[in-house]
């Protein structure tokens, strides 16, 4: 027999996706306008950047995402390919330094029913994991443990992408 784990706190989520609330701004379109230290971005190329998650999964959980509004994979130019697979091997070298995790989730939630927060600009997850890691604790306690402060990983991660 199976166990159900209920996550309460996905209720509210579920309801704004299923109205389909939209907002006039995009965080990924508006986070390039602010300083590194202000909006945590880790790295920046000439088309993408990689940004610290501010609701992480595990210390070190980062977005990967373009500098220009586009919603698909498919739809990004050569230039932004290159750009988010090179990011992901220099942040992936950095965690692997300064956290050095066992292994990763990567993913893409793709559109509202895909799970995106953000449906119209393709981002990429780079979730570090451990062996033995608390993930469970989101769905079993509503609550997430992080080692340390977002302000601290941001710093750690910073000086190893600028090594």
């Amino acid at each position: 027999m199976m166990d159900v784990l209920w996550a309460g706190w996905r209720s509210a989520y579920m309801s704004e996706v299923q109205q389909g609330a939209e907002t006039e701004v995009c965080l990924f379109c508006e986070l390039p306008s602010g300083t590194d230290e202000e909006t945590y971005i880790l790295a920046r190329t000439n088309s993408a950047y990689a940004v610290l998650n501010l609701y992480p999964y595990t210390s070190g959980h980062l977005l990967i995402t373009t500098n220009r509004h586009v919603g698909k994979p498919g739809d990004l130019a050569a230039d932004e390919q290159q750009d988010v697979w090179s990011l992901l091997a220099r942040t992936q070298a950095a965690l692997e330094e300064v956290l050095d995790p066992h292994g990763y989730n990567l993913g893409v939630n793709q559109g509202r029913a895909g799970g995106a927060g953000v449906p119209g600009h393709f981002h990429l997850h780079v979730v570090p994991r451990w062996s033995g890691d608390a993930n469970f604790m989101t769905a079993v306690a509503n609550a997430r443990i992080l080692p340390e402060p977002l302000e601290d990983t941001w710093a750690r991660l910073r000086e190893a992408l600028a090594d």
